[in-house]
């Protein structure tokens, strides 16, 4: 099924990310994970796809397949165009077709400072026109609340998101936020550009300082005093950081339910605890009505 189509009204999407492994030795904790994200029954599980080279690459079509067809959940399989060229992304989409994989979360990618970046899709957009013209694919796509990092504007970033869906894109995920308003005030300019595609809220529930430091410097996300002032309490109690980032996190979905976005992608990291101590709390407010 395309991912667009699972979206009805008076129900909020609620959906999952995971990623595969770096390495070959840690493929059996992978689908350990999945083991215990399909049960909490996600309305589909995407896999996220690595840099250049990264051995997660050759996993994320497997892994997507076995999602779909060996544990009943809808998923999606994520692509990458900087790390691409025509001919690998023909070979990938071959993959896709023959495994059952029927969606596609299209993106420009990371560079790697490893391995120089492909020529042949310069943004994504033009990775989804293609994608469209070579197969009976769901595409979905990313998009900015706080717009993208190398942007000049959320107004501009808002126009390159117009070009993602007029090229193909029937669905959109967002990058992880942490202030409602942010992506309330966000989806209010999406929707005034003529945006009308089903779009989820990406929520990044906090287990660690680390990992809040190294996610806030990829991709910008601004920090509110709220969610500060909680973690400078907890820092140097590593269980209540994680404890209070997934209170955090349920906070965020009720009130994103509450205003009746139109679905939540949980970026899970893999943690199964975390996940289901999240869908516990808010399951009656992602289900059906």
């Amino acid at each position: 099924m395309k991912l667009a189509d699972l979206f009805v009204e008076g129900k909020t999407n609620y959906s999952f990310e995971i990623f595969p492994p770096k390495r070959t030795d840690a493929v059996e904790s992978v689908y350990h994970a999945i083991e215990e994200l399909a049960p909490l029954s996600p309305d589909f599980i995407s896999v996220t796809y690595g840099a250049g080279g990264n051995p997660a690459n050759t996993y994320t079509v497997d892994i997507a397949s076995d999602i779909k067809n060996r544990f009943g959940v809808e998923s999606a399989a994520h692509l990458t165009c900087v790390n691409n060229s025509k001919e690998e992304v023909d070979l990938i989409l071959d993959r896709l077709k023959e495994k059952g994989v029927e969606n596609i979360l299209a993106l420009r990618g990371d560079e790697s400072p490893d391995h120089p970046p492909k020529n042949d899709f310069l943004y994504a957009k033009d990775l989804i026109a293609y994608i469209r013209e070579h197969g009976d694919f769901g595409i979905s796509a990313a998009c900015y609340p706080e717009g993208h990092i190398g942007c000049e504007s959320i107004d501009k970033d808002i126009e390159h998101l117009k070009e993602k869906v007029d090229a193909g894109a029937t669905h959109l995920i967002s990058q992880l936020f942490f202030d409602n308003e942010t992506y309330y005030r966000f989806q209010e300019k999406v929707r005034a550009a003529g945006i009308t595609v089903p779009m989820e809220a990406g929520i990044m529930p906090v287990t660690s300082i680390a990992s809040i430091t190294r996610m806030v410097t990829l991709c910008g996300a601004s920090l509110p005093r709220k969610f500060t002032q909680m973690m400078q309490r907890y820092q140097n109690y590593p269980q209540a950081v994680r404890d209070a980032g997934i209170a955090y996190a349920i906070d965020q979905i009720i009130d994103l339910a509450a205003h009746g976005v139109d679905g939540v992608h949980l970026y899970t990291m893999n943690n199964p605890y975390v996940a289901k101590r999240i869908t516990e709390a808010v399951e009656s407010l992602v289900r059906p009505r």
